[in-house]
Formats: C-alpha cells, sequence, structure tokens
C-alpha cells in the first residue's frame, strides 16, 4: 500500500510540475512580449530630461517624433538649448546648432557619446529596433524586485557590433512591465541601469512614460526622462524628419 501511495505522490508532483512548465512562457516568448509593448510604429510626444550629475541638475525640454526604426526627430525648447534639433534618417544622425546655425552629421565612435550630457548615448536615444531580433534570450533565477515577483532573462547579442553584448532583464510577472534592466560590455562590466518608473495605457498597451537611465562610468550621475502627451502609432507628414525641418 505504502509503495502504491508514494508512486501516485510521485505520478501528481510530475503532472503539476509539468502543469507549472506549460504555463511560464519561454524566455523568447516574454522577449517578443517586451518587444510588442515598447516597439511603436509611429511616436509623438512631449518630454523632459532631468540631468543629475556632479551635484548639479539641469531640465531640459523637447518635443520628439519617431516612425519605425529609421526615421526620428528631437527638438529641444527650454531656453538654454532651443532651437537645438536632431534629424535622424536611416543610419545617418545629424544635429543642427542655433549658435552656428550649422548642421552636424554624428557618426562612428561620436554615437556612442552622451547626448547634450544625459546619461544616453546619441545609440540609446535613436534605437527602436526590436531586441528579439538582436538577442537571442535565455531564462535566469526568478527574482523579487521592490517587491515584485519578476521573470529574468539574460541576453546575448548575436551580432559582435551591439554596443551593448549583454542585458539582463527583469520582468513583472503580474503586468508584464520591463521593470528595469542592466546593460554589459563584452568584458563583463555593468555599463548601465535602466529602472521603470511610471507607465500608462496607451492604445491597449501599458507605454513607459517615465523612466531613470544610470550611466555607471559616470559617478554620481543619473537621468530622469519623462513623456507627455504621447500618441503612438499615428500617422507622421514626411516632412516632419526632412532636412528643411532641421534646417527651418
Amino acid at each position: 500500500m505504502r509503495t502504491k501511495v508514494t508512486v501516485l505522490a510521485l505520478a501528481l508532483t510530475v503532472i503539476v510540475a509539468a502543469a507549472l512548465s506549460a504555463q511560464e512562457p519561454s524566455a523568447a516568448e516574454l522577449l517578443r512580449r517586451i518587444d510588442d509593448n515598447e516597439i511603436y510604429t509611429t511616436i509623438e510626444y512631449e518630454g523632459e530630461m532631468i540631468i543629475e550629475y556632479q551635484n548639479r541638475r539641469y531640465v531640459k525640454t523637447l518635443r520628439a517624433w519617431a516612425r519605425g526604426d529609421t526615421d526620428s526627430f528631437i527638438e529641444f525648447t527650454n531656453p538654454e538649448d532651443r532651437g537645438t534639433r536632431y534629424l535622424r534618417k536611416g543610419p545617418r544622425l545629424y544635429v543642427y546648432s542655433p549658435d552656428t546655425e550649422e548642421v552636424m552629421l554624428i557618426s562612428g565612435h561620436m554615437l556612442k557619446e552622451s547626448m547634450m550630457g544625459s546619461d544616453m548615448s546619441y545609440e540609446d536615444t535613436i534605437s527602436n529596433d526590436s531586441l528579439s531580433s538582436r538577442y537571442d534570450p535565455a531564462h535566469a533565477s526568478p527574482e523579487t524586485r521592490e517587491g515584485r515577483d519578476c521573470w529574468v532573462l539574460d541576453l546575448t547579442a548575436r551580432q559582435r557590433t551591439e554596443s551593448y553584448p549583454r542585458r539582463r532583464l527583469w520582468i513583472d510577472r503580474e503586468t508584464g512591465d520591463l521593470l528595469h534592466y542592466e546593460l554589459y560590455a563584452l568584458s563583463g562590466a555593468k555599463l548601465k541601469e535602466y529602472s521603470l518608473l511610471r507607465v500608462e495605457v496607451i492604445g491597449g498597451r501599458r507605454f513607459p512614460v517615465e523612466v531613470v537611465m544610470r550611466d555607471l562610468l559616470r559617478r554620481g550621475s543619473r537621468t530622469t526622462i519623462i513623456m507627455r502627451n504621447v500618441a503612438l502609432d499615428r500617422p507622421i507628414a514626411d516632412s516632419v524628419f526632412s532636412t528643411r525641418n532641421l534646417e527651418r
């Protein structure tokens, strides 16, 4: 009788474990969910960039438009930077300075430099490529972060040209929000950290509208991005992404 009970208990354990495993999304599925939630066809918003560095605080305001993973336009509106504009067309990024009234191409190693003194590089701000197309994901041990149960994913870049060969993501099990991620160099050194502060439901999706980024190579530095009046997946005129708009 004991043998039968033991066998039955073991069978039940296997069945329960199999059921739980079936409910657990794969690493690839979780990454696709993040892409589906955060990758847009188009976006338009008003923003605020709050830079805290070396015990000083800088507040920059801006308007931004983007389309797919090829076109974007940013115009700064705060008094110190008013008229500074960025235009991305395909792989090329241009900046217009009202001080010099000239357009400069930002390319090569310059794309890795800080944008407007923030914790984000030019590459960070113009990227809208899906993570699924660039990284291979794998499950890591689940963790609790700030009281929320999370799936943890380790991502490995498929191409050596990626700025961040490794990423580590914390995804809220209940909401699916990307709560936190870390960016690593090929050497394993942690370069940057991102944390989600607030989401809004826009067009049926939970979209991050307030986040903080820290460049760990800059001691005591952090940049908070706040997005307002966000419009997703609405048509944007071609004229927005033109050199004429950049130089006006």
